[in-house]
This record gives C-alpha cells, sequence and structure tokens, in this order.
C-alpha cells in the first residue's frame, strides 16, 4: 500500500473531501478500494466520483454521505494498493531515508542491479562514511513525498 493522498478537509455538505496528491488520482482504478486507517486498521472505501479542482481534488466515497462524516475523515491519509511505474528519472540521490518513522541516512545514489535496483545509503551515526545498499522494493516503499524530498520505507529487521 503506498499513501497517494492527503484528505485537506470537507468540501460541501454532501460528504465531499478535498484532497491533495503527490500521484495522478485518475491513474487509479476506481473498481478497487482505497484504504484509510481508524483505529490502527485499514477501511476500505471506493471513489464514487472525482472532480480535478486546481492541482487538489474533490472526491466522494462510499459510506461518506454528510457533512459530519466527511469532518471525521480530515487530516487522514488514503492509501492504495498501486505498483510504482518504472521511470528512468526517478533519482532518489540526496533524499532523506526514513524507516518506519526513524531517519536512517541519506541515498547516494542508486545502483541498478537487474531485476533488483538499490538505494545506496550513508547511514546516519558515528561512521557516517559506512554506506549500504537496500532494496528498492514496492513492498519496502510507505510514502515518497517529493516536496521534503524524504522516501519512508518499511524495512526487514537487520537489512541496514
Amino acid at each position: 500500500m503506498l499513501a497517494v493522498a492527503k484528505i485537506l478537509k470537507s468540501f460541501g455538505t454532501d460528504g465531499g473531501l478535498l484532497l491533495s496528491s503527490n500521484v495522478d488520482l485518475e491513474t487509479l482504478d476506481f473498481k478497487e478500494p482505497v484504504f484509510i486507517t481508524f483505529d490502527g486498521l485499514q477501511v476500505p472505501f471506493f471513489i464514487l466520483d472525482y472532480t480535478p479542482k486546481g492541482g487538489k481534488a474533490v472526491v466522494h466515497l462510499n459510506d461518506v454521505h454528510n457533512l459530519e462524516d466527511a469532518e471525521e475523515m480530515s487530516g487522514r491519509t488514503i492509501y492504495a494498493d498501486v505498483e510504482l511505474e518504472e521511470d528512468e528519472d526517478l533519482d532518489f540521490t540526496g533524499w532523506v531515508i526514513v524507516d518506519r518513522g526513524r531517519r536512517i541516512g541519506i541515498c547516494t545514489g542508486l545502483e541498478d542491479i537487474p531485476g533488483n535496483p538499490c538505494l545506496e545509503v550513508r547511514i546516519d551515526g558515528p561512521s557516517e562514511s559506512a554506506g549500504v545498499l537496500i532494496p528498492l522494493h514496492e513492498d519496502f516503499i510507505v510514502e515518497v513525498d517529493e516536496d521534503s524530498r524524504t522516501l519512508s520505507l518499511n524495512l526487514p529487521d537487520g537489512l541496514y
């Protein structure tokens, strides 16, 4: 699951939600659910309609029918089961790498191993020159924040 949008606020009185997103939401398969976390559980919702609105979007989700329902969603993140597109221009060099909320280092490059691209990461700590290779696999990616140049991961224990 990747974070695909942030619910900014309610929009109107009919359960509309104003979203910001770093991905093109129109590329989502609206026949598949998106997920919002409530009390630690991923709850599925279907996008009923989508309207671009000045760099943001207004959506209606099933079971969100009024202003009160929409306001309960405000500030939450929307996740979707999406695959990253192969992008030749995607370069995380200089980005902060975070594992489960903890900064681990800075990406210094990409080691393009066929079938297993890896991030070269300079680990923070006493020997900052120490570097490791971390597999760049979609299952490990939690969030890609282009604004703060932060790549949030959920890595298996012992990987770095």
